[in-house]
């Protein structure tokens, strides 16, 4: 479970999701806003009202909390990862100015990063995508952090090289790289394969990052083992088994 600790010059500000806070020094102040205040100062209330509901259509909060060092020195803020994983730092003034990636992988940036949406375009990423049409749209020049489930892998495509991946291990891609759906192909395969229907096939140029642990497959094999959804606790041949049903209250 990883954290990020982010170092604040006096009057710099930092964006992050409501609820990631970790801890934060005395001369933190900490603001609740609509949207991601990065249109606030341009629109006014309608640029905030339209920076709330872009989130509210990623199925995001409508908030998010800003962190600024109200203090004469520089002060830290931290913000914790949701689930076990990794933690990525992108400067999105090297990654040009852009980033695609998945509904729930934002976790901070510096204030100033505009947090919108991107829709696919095609309807088959759209309803066989695992994100739908919907995924974040990342922009500004400053740094931003995405959190992934498991273990990272970066991809750096070629023009025209395709790459296949499940559906629900893509974190993130640059907005070169062109997102689409393929059919795993054969009825067996597709029906007892384990990997589901579809494929999100990736093709260059440009930089793609992968993750190997899905919190919804992590979800779904914990809800599977859970014994109230008719799984077991229990490894298999264990001559521990009916013990540890007794001692945890389970021998009924």
């Amino acid at each position: 479970m990883q954290f990020v600790e982010i170092e604040l010059d006096p009057g710099e500000s930092a964006i992050a999701e409501a609820g990631s806070m970790m801890y934060m020094k005395p001369s933190i102040q900490m603001e609740t806003i609509f949207g991601d205040g990065s249109g606030q100062h341009r629109s006014g209330v309608m640029g905030a009202l339209l920076g709330a509901g872009k989130r509210l259509i990623t199925g995001e909060s409508l908030f998010m909390t800003v962190f600024t060092n109200g203090g004469a020195g520089k002060q830290h803020v931290a913000f914790a990862a949701p689930y076990p994983g990794k933690i990525l730092a992108m400067d999105l003034k090297q990654l040009g100015g852009e980033l695609i990636c998945q509904k729930d992988s934002f976790l901070c940036a510096a204030k100033g990063v505009a947090v919108g949406i991107a829709f696919q375009r095609k309807i088959g990423v759209g309803m066989f995508g695992g994100e739908g049409f919907i995924m974040q749209r990342l922009t500004g020049d400053g740094l931003c952090f995405v959190h992934a489930g498991g273990t990272v892998h970066p991809v750096e495509l070629q023009p025209g090289e395709k790459l296949r991946v499940d559906t629900g291990c893509l974190v993130a891609l640059q907005p070169e790289v062109t997102y689409d759906i393929e059919y795993v192909g054969g009825v067996k395969s597709a029906l007892f394969g384990g990997e589901g229907l579809f494929f999100a096939s990736l093709t260059g140029p440009g930089r793609a990052w992968l993750q190997s642990l899905p919190f919804s497959r992590m979800a779904d094999r914990i809800y599977k083992a859970a014994p109230a959804a008719g799984g077991s606790r229990r490894e298999g041949g264990s001559v521990l088994g009916g013990l540890g049903d007794l001692i945890g209250g389970d021998g009924t």
